[in-house]
């Protein structure tokens, strides 16, 4: 495909990407602007919409009370201005996502630098325009983070896009020059680096489908808190929309915080708190109704759910050793070692990834500190799912290779595979009819002769003949035939003769 079609392909995902996010804000609230608010203020809708994007896209927003607002609800005016961090991550994900998308159509179509960089530098302005425009003064942020955070979300994944894409088809470049680098190292250690990625896509997935499946267990298990916390909220059926759209934006950083519950370090609630399988505690908690997922205490078989990254590990050392090439003798322990904790050291960095993104601040005073910690997430779940990876990967390897493929034979073992009988070919020699001639060829006699004289050999002896060393003339046989035709008892052979 040509590149300045692919160039133009790559902006116009950039531009739906920022589009979308930007819509699933705007939309809502122009509603609630026109169906909640008596006499709306057009001139706010703007901004709010860009601080809500901002903020999903990991972007700090300083928050400012009224002065009005802190007199008719009695808040202490130390707490009037304070910073809002903890992003709602479903629209770094849908941007993350549509950036790796845009990347590796990209690569595929033969031009994975020239997408990237168009979809990124159109992101980027988009970003910037968005930034400059959107600041109030109520709810305000940096203005140099608000352009390079949304642009680093769609920079980063469309490369890695690219090089997947690229990585897949091949680029007459850097990337097959690489390819062609591996190929080249001794053994299995060439399929190395392409397993390590592909089992730290494995273990991410896995993590944060168990973190999904923990989440909907929480909230099954407390669904008289979360109910009762959202009827004591006294919403309307337009603030209880608001409070569900809300939710379902913190949807994904909910994820992120059963994955560092189920890991083992937990996550905190405001200062001084901790959830976790070994002991939970929190204090007083915002007014959130998802927040009643949140065990009020612990029990000693949730200890169990740390195995569960220990099984994802096992998991994917399972896929990983099956894709490893097949060798004729030992399997070198080597590259398998360095596959588990490559693998490992990768989903620990992801597991630290994930600590920052879900961390933040949702209020002043106490409610500053919430989310996991980066360091304890990334040493579990690095080591949980090395001890699952190295259970399959340092193991000796059945099913894949036979039985002898992976035991060598001594000589002693080796069975012979020479048949038990053998018999050597028969050479193939001519006919010769002159070699086996018994005598002459007979001829077919006229009706009614008898038998041609010389259908018989010329030496014939009889059973009864004295001298078994003489032989017979030719008359002697003759007149013994016409003996035996001429038999009385032959009934009429008299007249025959």
């Amino acid at each position: 495909m040509h590149r300045l079609l692919v160039a133009l392909l790559a902006a116009l995902d950039a531009i739906l990407a920022a589009a979308g996010g930007i819509a699933v804000v705007l939309a809502p609230l122009a509603l609630l602007w026109v169906a909640g608010l008596g006499s709306p203020d057009w001139s706010a809708l703007w901004p709010t919409t860009a601080a809500i994007w901002h903020l999903g896209h990991l972007v700090p927003l300083t928050v400012t009370l009224p002065d009005t607002y802190l007199a008719a609800t009695g808040i202490d005016p130390s707490l009037a201005s304070f910073t809002l961090s903890l992003a709602p991550l479903a629209f770094a994900a849908f941007t993350a996502l549509f950036a790796a998308r845009s990347g590796v159509r990209a690569a595929e179509a033969g031009a994975g630098i020239t997408g990237w960089l168009s979809g990124s530098l159109v992101f980027a302005a988009i970003a910037s325009a968005v930034a400059l425009t959107g600041n109030a003064a109520l709810v305000a942020s940096e203005t140099w983070l608000a352009i390079l955070l949304p642009s680093l979300l769609f920079f980063v994944p469309s490369l890695i896009g690219a090089i997947v894409g690229a990585w897949r088809v091949g680029d007459d470049g850097p990337i097959d020059a690489l390819r062609a680098q591996l190929s080249r190292l001794p053994g299995t250690w060439g399929s190395v680096p392409t397993l390590a990625f592909r089992g730290l896509a494995l273990t991410t997935l896995g993590l944060v489908g168990v973190g999904g499946i923990v989440v909907v267990a929480g909230l099954v298990a407390r669904s008289t808190q979360v109910i009762g916390i959202f009827q004591a909220s006294n919403a309307d059926a337009i603030g209880a929309t608001v409070i569900a759209l809300c939710q379902l934006m913190y949807l994904p950083t909910l994820v992120l915080w059963a994955v560092a519950f189920v890991a083992g370090p937990g996550f905190a609630v405001g200062a001084d708190s901790a959830v976790t399988p070994a002991a939970t505690q929190v204090g007083a908690l915002p007014g959130i109704p998802v927040l009643g997922a949140i065990p009020d205490t612990s029990s000693p078989w949730l200890l169990l759910l740390v195995l569960l990254p220990v099984g994802i590990g096992a998991l994917a050392g399972w896929i990983l050793r099956s894709r490893m090439p097949l060798t004729t003798g030992p399997e070198p322990v080597g590259p398998r070692l360095v596959l588990a904790i490559a693998v490992a050291a990768l989903t620990g960095g992801v597991g630290a990834l994930m600590a920052v993104a879900s961390t933040g601040a949702i209020g002043p005073g106490r409610l500053a500190e919430t989310g996991p910690q980066p360091g304890p997430l990334a040493l579990a779940l690095g080591l949980e799912v090395l001890v699952g990876l190295a259970i399959l990967l340092l193991s000796p390897r059945f099913g894949g290779a036979g039985f002898h493929d992976v035991i060598p034979h001594t000589d002693e073992e080796t069975r012979d595979e020479t048949p038990a009988f053998s018999f050597s070919p028969r050479a193939q020699t001519p006919f010769d009819r002159d070699e086996h001639a018994t005598g002459p060829a007979p001829t077919v006699s006229a009706p009614g002769t008898g038998i041609a004289h010389d259908v018989w050999p010329s030496a014939y002896r009889g059973p009864d003949d004295a001298d078994p060393g003489g032989e017979l003339s030719d008359d002697e046989v003759r007149a013994r035939i016409r003996a035996a035709w001429a038999k009385p008892d032959d009934g009429g052979s008299a007249g025959r003769g």
